[in-house]
């Protein structure tokens, strides 16, 4: 009786007294993955390793990866701009007042940050 390995055109070699699988990972399209896709990578790591093995194994884990970082990506950028416009910061603030304006955007991008990072990386 052939194993489901065998049976999806699978092979082995002998090593000692073991058969030992042919492995090989499906070549994929290299995705730049940024600072949102990295942590998102160890988060997965760390917490959902089966998930990390099954994307890895199955050669998409790079493509979600770079998916889930232009998504965090957009999000920051979206958020940040309906914050600033909610909070009245504007290009005159920022020539009035600079420190002001530099210590509100920090502000604005600290908050940001946290959603982001409990909305679509550690979940």
């Amino acid at each position: 009786m052939k194993s489901l390995f065998e049976q999806n055109d699978g092979t082995y070699r002998k090593q000692g007294d073991y058969l030992i699988p042919y492995l090989t990972l499906l070549e994929s399209d290299e995705n730049s993955i940024g600072v949102y896709g990295q942590r998102h990578l160890n988060y997965l790591q760390e917490h959902r390793k089966l998930t990390y093995i099954n994307l890895l194994t199955s050669g998409k884990l790079n493509a979600y990866l770079a998916d889930i970082d232009n998504q965090a990506q957009e999000r920051f950028e979206l958020l940040v701009t309906q914050m600033k416009n909610a909070q009245c910061i504007t290009e005159q603030l920022k020539a009035d007042n600079p420190m002001e304006w530099v210590g509100r955007m920090n502000c604005i991008r600290q908050q940001v940050e946290e959603l982001i990072l409990r909305e679509l990386i550690c979940r």
